[in-house]
């Protein structure tokens, strides 16, 4: 079982989930769509360094086997989460002061 691609997977519906509970609207808001992409890039560089260099290596066994660059597609949804979610907490915490 791709046990990568499931997990990368769900982490993004309870991402999108998170954030329409939170009512802090992050995913329809323009400058987010920047933020990420700007994230994105330097995921590009750092992760791409590492899978391209073997530093970190994954298992075929567990995920699809797409790769933008040298990077697992997975890889890329959960970059999303973590960055959304963060950007998500913050918002609300900073909403309840």
């Amino acid at each position: 079982m791709k046990e990568y691609t499931l997990l990368a997977l769900i982490s993004v519906l309870i991402t999108v989930l998170i954030d329409r509970t939170a009512k802090t609207r992050v995913l329809i808001r323009g400058e987010f769509y920047i933020y990420l992409l700007v994230i994105m890039f330097f995921k590009l560089l750092v992760n791409g360094f590492l899978t391209g260099q073997n530093i970190v290596m994954y298992n075929p066994e567990f995920f699809l086997g797409l790769r933008i660059s040298s990077i697992p597609l997975e890889d890329f949804f959960f970059g999303f989460s973590m960055i959304t979610l963060t950007v998500v907490f913050w918002e609300r915490f900073r909403e309840a002061r």
